[in-house]
């Protein structure tokens, strides 16, 4: 394809994406919701809602949501910590097993970690059952900041887990020795598999997948079941990853974004031999949370395979398209100054659906 008629390509992609984002609407589902953080979908339309000062409840959309769910771990709901993400196991159906990640409490009553819990949900939607902590993110730190926390099934039926680094030990993203800036990657049981690169690594903990994160608040496996993430970068830089095993993702060494109140990090660069660029960067941030990439066709084809995220910041869902070589061919905002936006999901309807964390709503965009 020449250049012409790819510019010709993309002006009409544009075209097509700018009607639907006309055409789209946002119509409210759930309120009345409590600092949401997350969103799952259960058999039947019925929704599973995180919030962060710990309760878990099921709604159904236009409907009320349902009185906290009985028999969570005990969760230490700080700064930005609390009951965060949930997923529910892909043999949901006839396991009615879900896991959840939220920040817990260290033993000496100051400290605090990511971790992830397996449990069964009644039949009755209204208590959980079997509880078990099948990881827990090591150190514990006194921090009320950067759990990371979002949860996605493998193809293989392997967990991964995305975990910040806490912000103030930033530095221990780059070693090996603690789960502090790291994905890892877990079977359902909590046990690490063989073929998890730094199994054998002397001196690396076993369960980690890729390094140098910073706080990972969008974990998705797209149609063809690869791994995407982004984080938060601090002011300015943040990133959409395509995640592979062992791979070093820079942080804090390589950044696009600088210190609070200005200043470079570290040594001020943007690349370094072995450390993976951003696919896409944000400066400024947006202060993205939650992340899609739509498989349906419900919008048409304009929409289809792009990455949807939601901004904290600025309140807009911003759409990005990548062409076969992971290079930006569309990228917009969309829905402007709706509000702070949590959490991003594609329902099984095929539809949209975004959790607006002050409001205390659940949106569904509407094609």
């Amino acid at each position: 394809m020449n250049k012409r008629i790819l510019s010709l390509a993309i002006a009409m992609a544009l075209v097509s994406s700018l009607a639907q984002a006309q055409s789209s609407r946002l119509e409210t589902i759930v309120e009345g919701l409590k600092t949401p953080w997350a969103l799952a979908f259960l058999p039947g339309g019925q929704l599973l809602i995180t919030e962060r000062d710990g309760q878990l409840r099921t709604a159904q959309p236009g409907g009320r949501p349902s009185a906290p769910i009985q028999g969570l771990p005990a969760i230490e709901a700080t700064g930005q910590g609390g009951l965060l993400d949930v997923q529910p196991d892909s043999d949901f159906a006839r396991n009615r097993t879900i896991y959840l990640c939220f920040a817990e409490a260290g033993a000496d009553g100051k400290s605090n970690g990511t971790a992830l819990a397996s449990a069964r949900l009644s039949e009755d939607a209204t208590k959980l059952g079997d509880v078990k902590v099948i990881f827990r993110q090591q150190p514990k730190l006194d921090s009320r900041l950067h759990f990371g926390c979002r949860i996605a099934e493998m193809p293989d039926g392997r967990l991964v887990l995305s975990l910040g680094e806490r912000y103030f030990s930033m530095q221990r993203a780059q070693t090996l020795d603690n789960h502090l800036g790291k994905l890892v990657r877990i079977a359902k049981d909590g046990s690490v598999p063989a073929d998890n690169p730094f199994v054998n690594t002397p001196g690396a903990l076993p369960e980690i997948w890729s390094l140098g994160h910073r706080n990972p608040q969008g974990l998705t496996v797209d149609a063809q079941g690869r791994l995407w993430e982004h984080e938060h970068g601090p002011q300015g830089g943040d990133e959409l990853n395509l995640i592979r095993p062992r791979l070093n993702y820079g942080w804090p060494v390589i950044t696009y974004g600088e210190n609070y109140g200005g200043g470079k990090i570290g040594e001020g660069i943007t690349a370094r031999e072995g450390m993976e660029q951003p696919l896409v960067k944000w400066v400024p941030s947006i202060a993205p949370s939650g992340l899609v990439r739509l498989k349906s066709a419900r919008y048409g084809a304009a929409w289809q395979g792009s990455f949807f995220i939601g901004s904290l910041k600025f309140g807009h869902v911003e759409r990005v398209k990548l062409d076969a070589d992971n290079k930006i061919v569309e990228q917009e905002r969309l829905f402007p100054d709706t509000g702070r936006l949590r959490d991003v999901r594609e329902g099984p309807d095929g539809l949209l659906y975004l959790v607006l964390e002050t409001a205390g709503r659940v949106l569904r965009v509407k094609p």
